[in-house]
């Protein structure tokens, strides 16, 4: 899981925008890497926060699940770029977005934007609220599709992909095999899951807790069983 967080002031946002940031999902690959770079040399300052499998098989299996795992990094991010902010009295009007979340300081306040993860966004902002530091210095709101409404939010989602891609171009080397993006919605990756989740069962490449993960090893259970 690869979550980003992106400060900058009003103008170098509105410059992100004639670059043509926006939601990644919405750029190519290419794009992407042209982009991420731009944001990394212009952005005030930005934060990047990798999850990986294990750590979340682990809080999983903890009773921890994957939107709390979310609003513990949201959080990480929020409490490490405001305190860049917080100690840069500089900045008198700042924003500070990701995947996550967009923050805004003015008159003493940081605005903080979070795209939120779950449909009940109250519920989400109180985990998030409940891991971030110096609440005082902020104003928090929860949204859906705040990489699409923010170019904050946009900027910061470009670099969490473009991370994301890196590990992911990883592992296809680890493995020698295509198993395309990564997702449960590509069929290339089911297929690889169907093939190959027992022979890189160790190699900690999947979250054990996943249910694409876990069917597809139940199927190939099922499969040696028949063989008997």
């Amino acid at each position: 899981m690869a979550l980003a967080g992106c400060l900058m002031d009003e103008k170098l946002e509105e410059e992100f925008r004639k670059h043509g940031i926006k939601d990644s999902k919405q750029i190519t690959p290419k794009r992407r890497e042209e982009l991420a770079k731009i944001i990394k040399e212009k952005a005030e300052t930005f934060e990047i926060t990798l999850t990986f499998p294990q750590e979340i098989t682990d809080k999983n299996k903890n009773g921890v699940n994957l939107n709390t795992i979310e609003a513990q990094k949201s959080a990480e991010i929020i409490n490490k770029i405001s305190k860049f902010v917080l100690n840069n009295p500089n900045f008198d009007d700042c924003q500070k977005s990701s995947q996550i979340s967009e923050v805004n300081k003015g008159q003493g306040k940081i605005k903080v934007y979070i795209d939120c993860p779950s449909p009940n966004i109250p519920a989400w902002q109180r985990i998030v609220e409940n891991y971030i530091k110096n609440k005082e210095n902020l104003e928090i709101h929860c949204e859906h599709k705040a990489d699409i409404n923010h170019i904050s939010c946009s900027a910061a989602s470009i670099l969490a992909k473009t991370a994301r891609d890196k590990e992911v171009e990883k592992i296809r080397k680890l493995v020698g095999v295509d198993f395309g993006s990564g997702y449960p919605s590509d069929p290339l990756t089911c297929q690889f899951l169907k093939d190959y989740a027992e022979k890189h069962k160790r190699d900690g490449i999947f979250r054990e807790t996943w249910s694409t993960w876990k069917t597809a090893c139940k199927v190939k259970e099922q499969k040696k069983l028949s063989s008997f």
